[in-house]
């Protein structure tokens, strides 16, 4: 049997008037050509399903084709709503400034991580997607996150893209207000985290890692 992967996106396009947002283009798409090339099955998912927005920062002349060919898999996404964690091995959230907005409250979401970390699925995220994982509680009421060594866009990472003062929050010191054990790299290094089934990355050169990390766990 193939393994499954369910990759969650954002919809939201917009952190304020005139500066669009979305996904992180080269961290889905590195995401989802790593998973197939090993032969795992990928859903794509997002909040209200759909398009899913790309984020226009994340695209200049240097992309590589490969990478741009990647949008077509997130013309039609499912709906979070209507997707569960029964037949996935791992969920897997990449960033963009979007996840900052839609997915640190959608309750279909928590649901989804805390079915995949209680069942020993590999839950992932890398750069904004542990955006995700700031409202995600195990079934005791704990932050998924507490007391488990994480990493994500980091503070003085956002403060060099000059948009932390228009954020709903900064990520890094939300997850150490979760009971996170965060570990940072320097700015624009690629890191990653594994804490058990709990992989994260810090930023867009952390994707590859991320994604190798949760391959070498699924074999």
């Amino acid at each position: 049997m193939a393994k499954k992967v369910l990759i969650v996106v954002t919809n939201h396009t917009e952190i304020h008037e005139g500066r669009p947002t979305g996904i992180w283009l080269s961290e889905f798409a590195e995401a989802y050509m790593g998973f197939t090339s090993q032969g795992y099955e990928v859903l794509v998912a997002s909040p209200l399903g759909g398009k899913a927005p790309v984020d226009p920062g994340s695209v200049d002349g240097q992309t590589p084709q490969e990478i741009l060919d990647a949008k077509k898999y997130l013309e039609n996404t499912a709906k979070l709503n209507e997707v569960s964690a029964e037949g996935f091995d791992a969920i897997f959230l990449p960033g963009g400034h979007g996840t900052m907005y839609d997915l640190p409250d959608n309750q279909a979401l928590q649901k989804l991580l805390r079915d995949f970390y209680e069942a020993d699925k590999i839950v992932a995220a890398v750069c904004h997607g542990p955006a995700g994982l700031v409202g995600a509680t195990l079934s005791s009421g704990q932050p998924l996150v507490a007391g488990k060594r994480v990493n994500a866009f980091t503070d003085r990472e956002e403060a060099d893209t000059t948009l932390d003062k228009h954020l709903p929050f900064l990520l890094e010191s939300k997850l150490r207000d979760l009971g996170a054990i965060y570990v940072a790299a320097p700015n624009w290094t690629s890191h990653v985290e594994v804490d058990g089934n709990l992989i994260t990355g810090q930023n867009p050169q952390s994707t590859v890692a991320v994604t190798q990390a949760v391959i070498a766990k699924l074999g």
